[in-house]
């Protein structure tokens, strides 16, 4: 199934199911309110959520109409909770040399995740005000699985019972704020935005093949001011989402609604490119000596879109966003 929200006066918009192909969608909220409420309630909702998903694609909807990707707010407006991950091993490594900072202990072994803001996430293609180009405005191109409610000490296999959505992120940093924040040992708060979403969040069986091992298996091709910048490979990933949801539910439960992300899709080799500007940076300080590429600029776009190793694109719709002068 694919779902969007639609803005309604509401903190949480409205939901609507929109067809395979992206082209077509119907109102939801005779079955539930909003994404929230539907995932919530994913037991009782999902198999009317699906008969009208059946019914849209085969064109048996009277009161369908066109889907517009750029009226969608984010999926998920808002979330109990959001968990971002560094997943990628070498984003991860390459981090560590950015920021100057000692080597995390049992990186290979333990998954590292923070707890960021989750009151106000971000539509597909809304302008994106930041205070200053000195902050070190950055773009980070990421996967991510929305959970139902997932029990204390949850084991990975059962993890991955409880994975209901996938969505497209990307996660904006201020990378001016970054070795400050990390050094307090306190997490992220002014060095990161809000994180924006693709338009439509998918059921894992939209991917078919492409979800494998718990990854998304698909490249993000990123642009930024309409050139290429990267099209890393999810399946790098060194722990899967659900050993991501079982670390994050080791002490505590999950309430449904709930937000994994991969952390920034990064890949070993050089001729993937990069899904964020910090990294590219470091690369260029490793390969050629010197850092080349300066951060955002206001008026600066970016562009993210996931796509099948086929060549197809993805399920999620299209991250395409301005940077602004707040």
């Amino acid at each position: 199934m694919k779902f969007a929200t639609l803005p309604n006066g509401s903190l949480d918009g409205r939901l609507v199911v929109v067809s395979k192909d992206l082209t077509k969608a119907v109102d939801a909220t005779l079955i539930a309110p909003n994404l929230l409420s539907a995932v919530q309630n994913w037991q009782e909702k999902s198999a009317d959520l699906q008969a009208l998903y059946d019914l849209l694609n085969a064109g048996k909807v009277d009161f369908a109409f066109d889907f517009d990707p750029s009226a969608c707010l984010a999926p998920l407006p808002r979330s109990p909770q959001w968990l971002d991950a560094s997943a990628f091993i070498n984003h991860g490594k390459l981090m560590e040399e950015a920021f100057n900072t000692k080597p995390i202990p049992d990186f290979e072994t333990i998954p590292v995740i923070y707890q960021g803001a989750s009151d106000d996430f971000q539509g597909p293609t809304v302008d994106i005000p930041m205070p200053s180009e000195a902050d070190g405005i950055d773009f980070e191109g990421e996967f991510g699985v929305v959970m139902t409610e997932v029990p204390m000490a949850v084991s990975v296999e059962k993890a991955a019972n409880t994975i209901c959505l996938i969505v497209q992120i990307n996660d904006w940093s201020l990378r001016a704020f970054g070795p400050r924040e990390m050094a307090t040992g306190f997490g992220f708060i002014q060095a990161k935005p809000s994180s924006s979403f693709a338009p439509v969040a998918v059921t894992p069986d939209e991917l078919g093949d492409a979800w494998c091992n718990g990854r998304v298996n698909m490249h993000l091709n990123v642009t930024w001011n309409d050139q290429r910048f990267g099209e890393p490979h999810g399946s790098e990933m060194n722990f899967s989402f659900p050993q991501l949801v079982a670390h994050a539910a080791r002490t505590r439960k999950l309430t449904a609604g709930c937000i994994i992300g991969s952390g920034t899709v990064s890949n070993k080799s050089r001729e993937a490119g990069s899904a964020c500007i910090a990294e590219r940076r470091v690369i260029e300080k490793i390969d050629l000596g010197e850092i080349r590429t300066p951060f955002m600029r206001f008026g600066d776009k970016v562009r993210m879109q996931a796509k099948f190793d086929d060549g197809r694109d993805g399920p999620f719709g299209v991250i395409e966003q301005k940077v602004i002068a707040n």
